[in-house]
Formats: structure tokens, C-alpha cells, sequence
């Protein structure tokens, strides 16, 4: 299954055990805020445990996504870049103030929309609701420190071409928002974001991973078979 996201877009969908997930950023400037629940809804992304268990302010490739009960989501096989942004959050109304005022009666598909209203919007078409809405993954988007010691957004990290291969490690729930990541002051509309969900080729590298991660993994195949 493939469906490409334009700027400003939300979608989800559910991925299946042992399939990869391939995210490609169609453009320059492109972010993908990424929500990741298990199917059976007890288990979701859990942004702090996954970066002090591997040692990592960043997620790269040969990294374990945790959950919340210390199982693993999915693994980054691959990356074209050494840096996704899991700090910065998800966009509100408020990152968009700067493009003026936006509505569907007014602007009708163009209309702009936040990371978080995106994705409360598809997680409402899974049961979820607002309560449900956890850190993300901002994928393609890179955030470092300024001269003034504050989190600032690094300018052309991405561009069109890059992707991250992650691999399901249980059934999942995928939430994706394209809208802008919430310290970018780049134009309207961001660059979109083609998401493809296919069968694994067993081509994969053999990965390093850290002793928490292969543990995570190791308690997920216990648990869910």
C-alpha cells in the first residue's frame, strides 16, 4: 500500500507485524509528525524511554521505538539521515498564526491545519480522542541549539528524496500530520510525504543495537508471539 501526503495533510492506517514502513520526503522542507499506537491499544510510543534507554537525543537508524510498557513498536532499519527531531513536539493552531487565518469554509481542502488538530482528526476515526495524543517523531526535521542557548529549527535538513524504513515489530495504528514542524519558518505549503507499507523483503542489514533495545525486542516476540 502506498499513499502520498501533501503539505498540511493527515492520514493513518494500520501496519502489520514484520512489514516496513517507508516514509520519503517528496520535497525539500518536509515533516512528518508520526504518532505510533500497538493494535492492541495498550501499548503506545514513549519518546523518553526510547531515547534513555539507547543513549540518544535523536532517532537515527539501528534504533528501537518503545513503548510506554517497555516493548518494542518498530525498529529504524534504514535512514538517509542521521537525525529526526523527537524534541520540538507536535505543531499547534498557533504555528500557523503567521500564514493568517485559515477554515474550511473559507479555503476548503486548502485549509490549513495544525499537527495536533490533524492528528486528533484520525484519531478520532480509530476510537481514540484527545487524551490520546502522545509525543511524536518528527520525522525529516532536525532541531539543535541556537547562540542564545535556545531549541531552534535547522534549516535544509531534508530534501526531496530522503526516507526512514521502519520495521513493525507488533500490529500498529499509524497516525502521520505534514503540517509544519513547530519551530520551521519555512512558507506555506511544507514539502508532502509518500507513505508506503509493504511486505519485508528480508533484505535488511544486520543492525547493532544496544542491549535495551535487543531486550525490548526480545519482550515483544514474548508477548505478542
Amino acid at each position: 500500500m502506498k499513499h502520498e501526503l501533501p503539505g498540511g495533510a493527515a492520514w493513518s492506517a494500520p501496519a502489520r507485524a514484520g512489514t516496513l514502513i517507508t516514509l520519503t520526503a517528496l520535497a525539500a522542507g518536509a515533516n512528518a509528525s508520526v504518532l505510533i499506537i500497538g493494535a492492541d491499544r495498550l501499548d503506545r510510543l514513549n519518546i523518553p524511554d526510547t531515547l534513555k534507554s539507547q543513549m540518544s537525543a535523536r532517532i537515527k537508524s539501528s534504533m528501537v521505538l518503545m513503548s510506554d510498557r517497555g516493548t518494542a513498536l518498530a525498529t529504524v532499519i534504514s535512514s538517509s539521515l542521521d537525525w529526526h527531531d523527537c524534541l520540538g513536539g507536535f505543531g499547534h493552531d498557533r504555528h500557523l498564526e503567521r500564514f493568517g487565518r485559515s477554515s474550511y469554509a473559507k479555503d476548503a481542502n486548502d485549509w490549513r491545519r495544525s499537527a495536533r488538530t490533524g492528528l486528533i482528526s484520525e484519531l478520532t476515526k480509530h476510537g481514540f480522542g484527545e487524551a490520546d495524543v502522545h509525543g511524536c517523531i518528527n520525522f525529516f526535521s532536525k532541531v539543535g541549539i541556537d547562540s542564545g542557548a535556545t531549541l531552534a529549527f535547522v534549516p535544509d535538513h531534508a530534501a526531496a528524496g530522503d526516507n526512514v524504513v521502519l520495521r513493525a515489530e507488533q500490529d500498529l495504528l499509524l497516525f502521520i500530520s505534514t503540517a509544519p514542524h513547530p519551530l520551521s519558518n519555512q512558507p506555506w505549503p511544507p514539502g508532502g510525504v509518500a507513505v508506503e507499507i509493504s511486505a519485508d523483503d528480508g533484505l535488511a542489514p544486520h543492525l547493532e543495537l544496544r542491549d535495551e533495545a535487543v531486550r525490548a525486542l526480545e519482550q515483544t516476540r514474548w508477548l505478542v508471539g
